[in-house]
């Protein structure tokens, strides 16, 4: 296993303008903000960052802005998503050039590919980006429900095509399978968790690390978590964890809303009530939250102690 892609790696929110241009300056600063709450790494053009929403040369400059930021002090992962693996071989090539230390991929979408043609799409991403790390991103709600199953995912990691998984399934009993799995085969794989609500207990199963969008809002206390699982302190690890849930229940509060909306939606409301971005906006033609919605977030704010 590649040990740079452990810990706490944050998909990075993409902050706009209110006229739906990208704001690089509040990327600056959301760059900053994860830094200073103790992350391990960083990961660009997720689904949190809104990545099916943006044009190949925002895709670039955005990335391109992350690693002049970083400069190198945690590694940062991009994610080459799209729809079939030749545009995601196109995608992955020019991020590589950008000086990111790994790439994300996840199975095709729109096409309806079976899982043989699901392995050749990772193998021909791969094919193109040489010794760099390719991760495969397990996201079925994006991916026509397709789950990446687990032979699939260990016979790509005996190969040495893909180095680490970045699992948002939300199936908390294939992931054990997998953590099994993976440490039956040597441990070739890093295992990241992107069901933020239970981190402790991803960990205490084994796995490596987590993806947890609710960074971008608060991310001292997942680099406190990190630490206390590391450390064997599973119930200091729990005590933290409630405490994020207990924020976290601001995606719950808009009603009736997309879930980038929903989700994003309330990160973004709750970062720029911060000061870490200058606007809620998200990216067209997704509406900001905005009203009692609002309110509701920030009072919830409130009720956690995030702001007075």
């Amino acid at each position: 296993m590649d040990t740079r892609f452990t810990g706490v790696i944050p998909p990075v929110v993409t902050p706009f303008t209110p006229d739906g241009l990208v704001d690089f300056d509040s990327l600056d600063r959301v760059v900053d903000h994860l830094l200073e709450g103790g992350v391990d790494g960083l990961f660009v053009l997720g689904s949190t960052g809104e990545v099916a929403y943006l044009t190949n040369a925002e895709r670039q400059e955005i990335t391109r802005r992350v690693v002049t930021r970083v400069a190198g002090r945690v590694p940062v992962l991009a994610g080459a998503i799209d729809s079939t693996a030749r545009r995601a071989q196109q995608q992955a090539v020019a991020l590589s050039q950008l000086g990111v230390d790994a790439i994300v991929a996840a199975c095709p979408f729109y096409a309806l590919n079976d899982q043989s043609e699901i392995a050749d799409h990772f193998r021909m991403i791969k094919s193109v980006i040489g010794e760099m790390p390719l991760f495969a991103y397990d996201v079925p709600v994006r991916l026509n429900g397709v789950k990446l199953g687990l032979p699939l995912l260990m016979t790509l990691a005996k190969e040495g095509v893909i180095a680490g998984v970045k699992d948002s399934s939300g199936n908390d009993v294939a992931f054990r399978r997998l953590v099994a799995a993976n440490e039956a085969a040597g441990h070739p794989l890093a295992l990241l968790t992107g069901h933020e609500c239970v981190v402790d207990g991803m960990l205490l199963l084994g796995g490596d690390g987590v993806v947890p969008g609710y960074a971008n809002v608060n991310p001292r206390p997942y680099a406190d978590l990190m630490a206390a699982a590391r450390a064997g302190q599973w119930s200091r690890a729990r005590e933290i964890q409630d405490a994020i849930c207990a924020e976290f229940e601001m995606v719950f509060l808009p009603v009736g809303r997309s879930g980038d909306a929903a989700g994003v939606g309330a990160f973004k409301t709750a970062m720029a009530e911060l000061g870490v971005i200058a606007t809620n906006t998200m990216a067209p033609p997704v509406q900001a939250l905005t009203g009692q919605t609002k309110e509701a977030i920030v009072n919830l704010m409130r009720e956690c102690g995030m702001v007075q």
